[in-house]
């Protein structure tokens, strides 16, 4: 009798340990840089990626009108022209680390999905700060 308990109690945790595991390795999505998908294209091709890297300096333009998002993403070795279309993050600017969603058009990336990195550190204000004081340095800080 407990030897059914036992063979019954090691299924249910393989069950669930198996729906723990396939769900997690489905719902893990990992960034590639340029440099690792101009090695091996053909394995990208067609599908959608997450590109990753920093968006270099001078290279912004963006049409409010339009709404057409243009700058070239780098990682540093190579260097791949990123157009987007919608309004970007606010934390959106050069040298900042940023993750487009979407498919490669030959050399140009086209992304519908703007992902922008952020400093992990928060800094509350120092004891003595007027609110007038946090404004600025918030504002300087942008």
């Amino acid at each position: 009798m407990r030897l059914k308990y036992w063979i019954g109690l090691l299924l249910i945790a393989g069950a669930v340990g198996y729906l723990i595991w396939g769900g997690l390795g489905k719902s893990l999505v990992y960034f590639i840089t340029p440099s690792e998908y101009f090695q091996d294209p053909a394995k990208y091709a067609g599908k959608r990626i997450r590109l990753g890297g920093i968006v270099k300096a001078g290279t912004i333009r963006y049409d409010p009108k339009t709404l057409k998002l243009e700058f070239v993403l780098t990682d540093g070795v190579t260097e791949v022209p990123v157009h987007h279309r919608g309004t970007p993050p606010a934390l959106f600017k050069e040298r900042q680390g940023v993750v487009v969603e979407g498919k490669f058009r030959g050399k140009v990336f086209y992304g519908d999905n703007l992902l922008v990195k952020h400093s992990e550190t928060y800094q509350p204000p120092k004891e003595g700060y007027t609110p007038e004081e946090v404004r600025k340095l918030i504002r300087e800080a942008k």
